[in-house]
């Protein structure tokens, strides 16, 4: 097997096969899905690190910020405005349901969410993904749409096509910030904050496998 076919074979394992075996045994997996994420980023993190043509740099920096921030604020208060209200309409019930029933909770989520969750599929998904498979995916564009598909498909762990839906929206926006800022930390404020407002309004039960923390 050349190196071409291995960047092949390793990316249909990671990104296909293990999502597929977490969707089969979600129910048993479910309290396990962040310590598997996070041991997968550290493994995507070690092998960027051990790569010497990685711009380590891409980590920490905050990249082309200044030249995306105003899209990317910009795209998130005006998304922010009319999926609240979207959502407010079609399930008045749960709106804001998060946040005032389950303060606490809401509020440790603020903190472990961009943690635990964010900083690693960003990691695995964007910095990973861009850097790893450039030689076998050359077209920035492939990447991002790539990136963003296969995102959206390791969210088949959640059962609902709405989990996919939005993490396929999402992973296209956060790709192609990627693409344009070459900065995880940009991508994980994007993410932090898109992600921190669907489950503010209620619609994280749709991101919900039944991990429980107590």
């Amino acid at each position: 097997m050349n190196a071409h076919q291995y960047r092949w074979f390793e990316l249909f394992s990671v990104f296909i096969l293990l999502p597929c075996i977490a969707y089969f045994f979600r129910a048993e997996l479910a309290n396990w899905l962040f310590p598997a994420l996070i041991t997968l980023m550290v493994v995507c993190t070690y092998l960027l690190l051990a790569d010497p043509h990685f711009k380590r740099f891409r980590l920490t920096s905050l990249g082309q910020f200044s030249a995306i921030k105003k899209r990317l604020f910009s795209m998130f208060f005006i998304g922010a405005l009319f999926s609240g209200m979207l959502y407010g309409l079609i399930s008045q019930e749960s709106w804001f349901d998060f946040p005032i029933n389950s303060t606490l909770d809401w509020l440790v989520l603020l903190i472990a969410y961009p943690v635990l969750s964010v900083l690693p599929q960003e990691l695995i998904f964007r910095s990973y993904f861009f850097h790893r498979y450039k030689r076998i995916l050359p077209s920035k564009t492939v990447r991002v749409v790539l990136s963003a598909s296969l995102f959206a498909f390791a969210h088949c762990v959640y059962d609902n096509w709405m989990a996919i839906v939005l993490s396929f929206l999402g992973g296209l926006l956060f790709s192609y910030t990627y693409a344009h800022s070459r900065s995880l930390a940009v991508c994980v404020l994007e993410h932090s904050l898109w992600g921190l407002w669907i489950f503010t309004i209620g619609a994280g039960k749709y991101l919900d496998a039944g991990v429980t923390f107590t």
